[in-house]
């Protein structure tokens, strides 16, 4: 089984719809997924309520049961297990960065989102973890991704796939879907498709 964490300590960073996109890639990819949801605000869990498909499982839990959650997974038969942080907690973010195979980092492209960066790279030093930074809900149009970059190369950490700031992330949300099924041919379903590979590489999947 395989454990990816997504962490930042900045609110807005848009964790849980990342989180929520790539569990449904991965099982669209045949993989058996699953979720944690260790953010009190239990937003990927109020979408799991709002899904007419009853995979990927969602459990809510704190990050003090990550280890009992990941050993009841993996008995049955988990494949791929994403962990949904809260923001502003460093101590759930280092229990689940502790835990996992790869972090993923997501943060906009505007400067303050870019700049708030620092604690959650900080936390993944102390955990030592793998991790990768996703640029989230960028401008389609414009230079604000190839900024972003720049500024990332600072923290010698790798620049996953760019994924857009597109309407199509809203209404799937709001269905109880993921892109790739919302809009399978879109936009939005290929970046997600290209944040889910270069995952899978970082896992060794």
């Amino acid at each position: 089984m395989k454990t990816i964490a997504i962490i930042s300590q900045k609110g807005g960073a848009g964790k849980s719809t990342l989180t929520i996109n790539l569990a449904v890639a991965a099982e669209l990819d045949g993989k058996t997924t699953a979720i944690v949801d260790i953010d009190p605000q239990a937003s990927t869990a109020e979408w799991g309520d709002q899904r007419a498909a009853e995979t990927p499982v969602i459990i809510s839990a704190q990050s003090s049961r990550l280890t009992q959650v990941m050993s009841e997974a993996k008995e049955q038969g988990v494949d791929i297990l994403f962990i949904d942080t809260a923001p502003h907690s460093e101590s759930s973010a280092l229990d689940a960065a502790r835990v996992a195979d790869a972090v993923i980092i997501p943060t906009r492209a505007a400067i303050l989102d870019l700049m708030a960066i620092n604690k959650t790279v900080d936390l993944i030093k102390i955990a030592k973890a793998h991790a990768f930074v996703a640029l989230n809900a960028v401008p389609p149009r414009g230079t604000l991704s190839d900024e972003g970059k720049e500024v990332i190369k600072g923290h010698n950490l790798e620049v996953a796939p760019v994924v857009s700031y597109r309407h199509a992330f809203f209404h799937s949300l709001t269905a109880g879907q993921g892109v790739l099924e919302y809009e399978p041919e879109g936009k939005a379903a290929e970046e997600i498709r290209q944040l889910y590979k270069h995952t899978c590489k970082h896992v060794n999947m």
